[in-house]
């Protein structure tokens, strides 16, 4: 038992010290590069199903940017049932395009599919594309911010990692978790490293520098990618460097007031992660089952050394837990359920694997993922 704590305690000073000090939010847009000479014009697409308690909000904010450029803003309505369409036409002015979507071409997401008829309707001459969901807001100066960055840094890709709505018990339980989980898997100052292999993006605020995109062979060369937003990450870093940063400026307006929306939202994507290999998701598993639920039973349960360097790697997870709970206004001690969370969220990846062997992989808003080759 003492070699499981000492595994356990390697394996989160490793996580602290060694993995792009993933935990300490360091990475964020609160300074902004000096304005450019020019401000370039940029074409922003949404794609938009069923959003209707979101959209009105999301195209006034986008159209109510403090920007100097020129902005044009086309909304795919993606099949809608409640009158997202007429709700985004009404919010909106001349600058605004609300483009009828038409069924899922073969081979292709829903969410790209989308994307790809706003571009086709678009047919973007501008220096940048916006891709932004139907449930996000932004600040009046984020897009200023973004082409800043960009145009300062020589970037191909510039996105930000929208704050989550974190009102509700379950959203404060589990939504400061996703956001932890996904730094962990991808660290952002190694995304942000040219040198680096590591890339990714938070899809619901992408800025693109269209000729490096089209370049990289624009949405066809990802079209059935699950995890849309790392493999644009991907492909684009190939192309240039990106950066990925947290931020006050763009907000979700998605609502989970209870656990199943969250759930639903992981097992979307977490088997694609492990590439829909079992012996991945086993491993996984383990893995997970070491760092995170080994602590605090060996600190509760085990014997003397094993007890006490289970507390030390428990106090290490407390630790790193504690800056993205403060960036949501929440007491650090809820750290202390991390565990527990972590636990919850290996039965979701579980259930993802689960939905994929019954021909429901990717299942969102009632549509499964294109099946693989």
């Amino acid at each position: 038992m003492i070699w499981l704590a000492a595994a356990s305690l390697v394996s989160w000073l490793v996580l602290l010290f060694a993995r792009g000090w993933f935990w300490t939010g360091r990475d964020d847009d609160s300074a902004v590069p000096a304005d450019p000479a020019h401000w370039p014009d940029v074409t922003v697409v949404i794609p938009a199903r069923d959003e209707a308690p979101s959209i009105a909000a999301t195209v006034r904010s986008v159209l109510a940017q403090d920007y100097p450029g020129r902005i044009s803003l086309f909304v795919v309505d993606d099949r809608s049932s409640d009158g997202t369409g007429a709700i985004a036409r009404a919010a909106g002015d001349e600058r605004l395009t609300v483009v009828q979507g038409q069924g899922r071409a073969e081979g292709w997401t829903g969410k790209l599919w989308a994307l790809q008829q706003g571009l086709d309707a678009a047919k973007p001459t501008t220096p940048y594309i916006l891709f932004t969901d139907a449930d996000i807001t932004h600040a009046p100066d984020s897009l200023r911010c973004l082409v800043a960055r960009a145009e300062a840094g020589g970037l191909v890709l510039v996105s930000l990692m929208a704050k989550l709505r974190c009102e509700s018990a379950a959203e404060r339980w589990f939504i400061p978790a996703f956001i932890y989980f996904f730094q962990m898997l991808y660290p952002f100052r190694w995304a942000n490293d040219p040198r680096a292999r590591t890339a990714a993006a938070a899809g619901g605020c992408v800025l693109l520098r269209r000729a490096a995109f089209e370049a990289a062979g624009g949405l066809a060369s990802i079209r059935g990618a699950m995890i849309d937003d790392c493999t644009l990450a991907g492909v684009m870093k190939r192309q240039g460097p990106i950066w990925l940063g947290l931020t006050e400026r763009v907000h979700s307006l998605r609502a989970c007031e209870t656990v199943e929306p969250i759930r639903k939202m992981v097992a979307r994507t977490a088997y694609a992660q492990l590439r829909y290999n079992p012996f991945l998701l086993v491993g996984m598993l383990a893995a997970l089952s070491l760092v995170f639920l080994a602590p605090p039973l060996l600190a509760l349960c085990g014997p003397g050394w094993a007890r006490a360097l289970g507390a030390l790697a428990w106090a290490g997870m407390v630790l790193s837990y504690a800056p993205t709970l403060r960036r949501y206004g929440l007491g650090v001690w809820r750290g202390l359920a991390l565990p527990g969370i972590a636990f919850y969220y290996m039965l979701f990846t579980l259930d993802s694997a689960i939905a994929e062997y019954r021909g429901r992989g990717g299942m969102w808003k009632g549509e499964a993922a294109p099946k693989r080759p």
